[in-house]
């Protein structure tokens, strides 16, 4: 069976859970702008910027591509009603962590289907609890690569998990793509996973 989907992301976090769900797809990695408009909320940030990496995947494969369904996805992660992005440096690092230690933030996560001149967006906010962070866990963590590229700079799926003190929500949410709602877009698409040859579900 020819694959008709492509996931428009640089994160192999995002490419380890879709092929875990059990599909098939292409990965075209598209560099979108993730600046905030002016009057921006964290919400209408993340849907925008998921749809921005679908719309631009299928820009760079272009009219000829036989692959006719995209997917794109962003995390924001939001204290106190300000979306933190990933990290430029070390000590930015820190100060994000500085600011999640010991309370709860939200992770909004927006997956974007884009097929057949049809577009549809899904949007999961979960809330997780830090526990307090010590500075030398903080520099400890730090150290190491895994801050970067991620946003809030931290993975849940990592070494910060033992940070977390509590997860309400969906944790492949926190960890950036949530497969039931992709699950759900994809359906919407006609695209299933290799394992799944029911065509009908509720």
């Amino acid at each position: 069976m020819t694959t008709r989907l492509c996931l428009a992301s640089q994160s192999p976090r995002r490419a380890a859970l879709l092929r875990q769900a059990g599909y098939e797809f292409e990965i075209v990695e598209p560099k979108v702008d993730e600046t905030m408009m002016p009057g921006e909320d964290p919400s209408s940030l993340t849907k925008r910027l998921s749809m921005m990496k679908a719309v631009a995947a299928q820009k760079m494969l272009g009219p000829d591509s036989k692959i006719d369904v995209f997917l794109g996805s962003d995390t924001t992660v939001v204290v106190a009603g300000e979306a933190l992005g990933k990290p430029i440096s070390e000590p930015d690092a820190k100060q994000m962590l500085r600011r999640l230690s010991g309370r709860t933030h939200e992770v909004m996560t927006a997956v974007s289907v884009l097929w057949n001149n049809r577009q549809a967006s899904e949007i999961v906010t979960s809330e997780v609890t830090f526990c307090s962070l010590s500075e030398a866990l903080i520099d400890d963590y730090c150290a190491s690569e895994e801050p970067f590229d991620k946003a809030g700079g931290y993975a849940i799926q990592g070494r910060a998990a033992v940070f977390v003190e509590n997860l309400r929500g969906s944790y492949y949410g926190v960890m950036g793509l949530p497969i039931r709602e992709t699950f759900r877009l994809l359906k919407n698409a006609n695209v299933y996973p290799t394992w799944h040859h029911r065509r009908i579900e509720k």
